[in-house]
Formats: structure tokens, C-alpha cells, sequence
């Protein structure tokens, strides 16, 4: 194995370089000359107390370490790959109470409850109202433009938001009038680290105890009255396979990051790609391809890496893991891996077949709500392509300074070519 040719101080995981792109040169490099690469870091810079990572940058080994979690364990540190280095780790302890940070048999157990409201039933009784919504959505968004006299509006706040955060409110019995709040919570605790927000990590905390606590009020009244809704289904008979009150505050954060963030960026990327692809515009509106929401999710990755620690020594891709080393697996490079998509570059809305990672490796952590997720953009972008057929970039997009979300957060658009 060859040592990889890369910047000095090279971090995948540094928000500054999140900040202004995902570093697709250096994960080839890696997948190249080292595939399992230690990436050294300052002790405590990420908030753990140690001195670097594994990154994990093809395919086959980020699917290796995803399904194996008896040797890669998301409870030990969670999965999250980088806090702030001010974090406090009685902090990162409260969130193993979150399921993506759980273990079997814990997560096989709060899995198979939450489940429930995941079923392609309950995703079948989404789509009418969803569809209404996302046609609302569009149809606000051409009212905003005109209403703008450069024909001009941004994208995330006006479209990307909004359908996410309606699929989860209609979901779990939220009133639509509180989805500004659960975007405003689920924005601070993602967004510190960017300093345009000036929010700080006890900020964030703070958010995340609203929406817990938000959370735990709406499960409490549906166990003192009962309705026909997923939170009842949930929480009501707890103790007989049911939630606790505060395990499904934890959940509706999780639904909030998870379920929220990450289906809305990868409805700005996939607006920015077609914008930039105009030739999978054209073809997207005149055919409508099945196999658009599963190349927006792969195009943009939402969720950069997550990680994973060793419960004891293994190898992985001929590297001595020890026990305790954090291993970072990173999804934006597997989804660029050539031994595995022809022409990962191509922005393509017919790729097929589409293994991608984008909803994660496999294993007890697949994306729970992946046909949620691909119905919220498949019914968006049919609503734009409808209402806004003739958008185009009104500027580039701003990104997110974050160490794991490749994030946007604003996308100017317009409905007309300027004068």
C-alpha cells in the first residue's frame, strides 16, 4: 500500500473544508493508495479524547463495517464522527439514548416498534396529502418569484424545507402550524458549527431538549387519549412492546435530523444538479424517470460519513484496527467508487442498477425511512418540474460549515432569464 498523496492536515471531517466542498479528489486518492487510511487529529479536537481515525473510503468496506456491528460498534461513541471539541462527554453520553446510536439487541428492540409507522402502508397513506402539499409548495415558490422583480427566490427555504417537514408533521400527528419550530430546533443542533448562526453548542442542547420535551408532552397526552395516529400506536400500551415517553422523544430528534435534514439537502443538491445538468432537466421533465430519487440521493449524499468503534482488534482492508480506534465511514466516497459505478461523476438520472450508500451500508442502521424519503423528492421535483419548469441558478449555492452534512443553505433560483 502507497502512501496517498494529500494536502498537509488533510481531515475529511474539518467543517472548513465541508464548508466549501466535498474533497472527491482526496477520497479518490485514498480509495487508490490507502482505502483504510489513518487520519490524525489534535487530541480532543473532535470532542473525544483521542488522537485520529480510520477513514473508510470504498464501498465494499464501508458496507463490511456497516453490517458487522458486533466489531463496530455505534453505542461506544456514537456515530456521529465530530462534535465540537467544547462538548462535554457526559453530553455525547445522553445521545447513546438516540436509536442511531444504539447496538443490538437495544436498537433491534426500538426498531422494531418504530417501524411500525414505516410500513409501506402507512408511506401509501402519505402520498395523496403529500402529493397536495408538494403542488402547494411550487405553486408558493412561482407566487414568491413573481412577487420578486428579478423573478428570483431561494430554493431551500422556500421549497427543500417544506415538504420534509410536512411528511414528518403529518407522520406523527404534529400541527403543520409547529413545523417552524421543529425546523428551528432541528437547525441549531446540526448548524453549530457554523459561525453564521452564532449558535453554540449549549445552544444546541437546549434545542434538542425543546424538541425532546415537545415530544414527550405530545406521547403523554396520546397515552392519556388515545387517537388513530402513529403516536399512539407508538407509545400507548408502553411496557407491551410500546415506547417510553422519553424513548420516543428521542426518536422524534432523531426523525427531526435524520428525517428533516438530510431529505432536504439532498432536495437543494438535487435542484443544483439539474440546474447544472440541463440536459437531465430536459429529460427528467419530459420522462420522469423511476430512477431519479435514488441518483439525487447518491449526486448528493447528504450525510458525508458517520462512524463506528471497534469493540475488539480486527483488520480492515489490510490495516490493524485496535480495539477502541473510531472508524469513519465515508458515504459521499463509496458513492464515487468505480469498482462499483460506471462513471460515478455522471450526474444520471437513469443509472440502474444504483447501489449506492446514500441511506447507509446495510446493516441494523439502514435508513428507516428510505421509501419516506424517496416518495418526499420523487412527488417535489414532479410539483417544480410542473409549476417551474423554466428555473435556473440565480447564483451559486451557499453551503453549511459542518464536519459530517454535506449541507446547503441557500440556493438562489429563477423563474426567467434576466433582461
Amino acid at each position: 500500500m502507497t502512501c496517498p498523496h494529500l494536502p498537509e492536515g488533510f481531515d475529511a471531517t474539518d467543517p472548513d473544508l465541508l464548508l466549501s466542498r466535498v474533497p472527491l479528489p482526496e477520497f479518490a486518492e485514498l480509495r487508490q493508495t490507502a482505502p483504510v487510511w489513518w487520519c490524525p487529529q489534535p487530541r480532543g479536537v473532535t470532542g473525544f479524547d483521542d488522537e485520529g481515525y480510520w477513514a473508510v473510503t470504498r464501498h465494499a468496506d464501508v458496507k463490511y463495517v456497516s453490517t458487522h456491528p458486533e466489531l463496530f460498534s455505534s453505542h461506544e461513541n456514537t456515530a456521529v464522527i465530530r462534535f465540537n471539541e467544547h462538548i462535554d462527554r457526559d453530553q455525547i453520553e445522553v445521545q447513546k439514548l438516540i436509536m442511531l446510536n444504539m447496538d443490538p439487541p437495544e436498537h433491534t428492540r426500538v426498531r422494531q416498534i418504530v417501524q411500525r409507522g414505516f410500513t409501506p402502508r402507512a408511506i401509501r397513506s402519505l402520498e395523496t396529502v403529500l402529493r397536495t402539499r408538494a403542488r402547494a409548495i411550487a405553486d408558493e415558490a412561482k407566487a414568491a418569484a413573481a412577487a420578486d422583480p428579478d423573478g428570483t427566490f431561494d430554493f431551500v427555504t422556500r421549497v427543500a424545507v417544506e415538504l420534509p417537514l410536512q411528511a414528518i408533521a403529518e407522520l406523527i400527528g404534529v400541527p403543520q402550524e409547529d413545523r417552524s419550530r421543529i425546523f428551528d430546533w432541528s437547525n441549531k443542533m446540526v448548524a453549530y458549527d457554523d459561525p453564521e448562526y452564532a449558535i453554540t453548542e449549549e445552544v444546541g442542547v437546549e434545542a434538542a431538549t425543546e424538541l425532546i420535551g415537545y415530544a414527550m408532552n405530545m406521547a403523554a397526552a396520546r397515552k392519556e387519549c388515545p387517537a388513530k395516529d402513529i403516536v399512539s400506536q407508538l407509545v400507548a400500551a408502553e411496557g407491551q412492546g410500546n415506547l417510553s415517553s422519553d424513548e420516543f422523544g428521542f426518536f422524534v430528534l432523531l426523525l427531526a435530523v435524520a428525517g428533516n435534514e438530510t431529505t432536504r439537502n439532498a432536495i437543494s443538491h438535487g435542484m443544483h444538479a439539474f440546474l447544472t445538468h440541463p440536459d437531465q432537466w430536459e429529460l427528467y421533465k419530459r420522462e420522469r424517470p423511476a430512477t431519479t430519487a435514488e441518483e439525487i440521493v447518491r449526486w448528493a449524499t447528504p450525510v458525508v460519513s458517520f462512524q463506528r468503534t471497534a469493540t475488539q482488534d480486527t483488520e480492515l482492508g489490510g490495516q490493524k484496527i485496535k480495539r477502541g480506534d473510531r472508524v469513519g465511514l465515508f458515504y459521499s466516497s463509496a458513492n464515487n467508487d468505480p469498482e462499483v459505478f460506471e462513471n460515478p461523476g455522471a450526474f444520471d438520472i437513469t443509472r440502474d442498477p444504483n447501489p449506492h450508500l446514500g441511506f447507509g451500508g446495510g446493516g441494523p442502521h439502514f435508513c428507516l425511512g428510505k421509501a419516506l424519503a424517496v416518495k418526499e423528492i420523487e412527488l417535489i421535483f414532479e410539483a417544480v418540474a410542473d409549476a417551474l419548469p423554466d428555473l435556473t441558478l440565480a447564483g451559486p449555492p451557499r453551503r453549511l460549515r459542518a464536519a459530517w452534512l454535506n449541507g446547503v443553505k441557500e440556493l438562489r433560483v429563477r423563474t426567467t432569464a434576466p433582461a
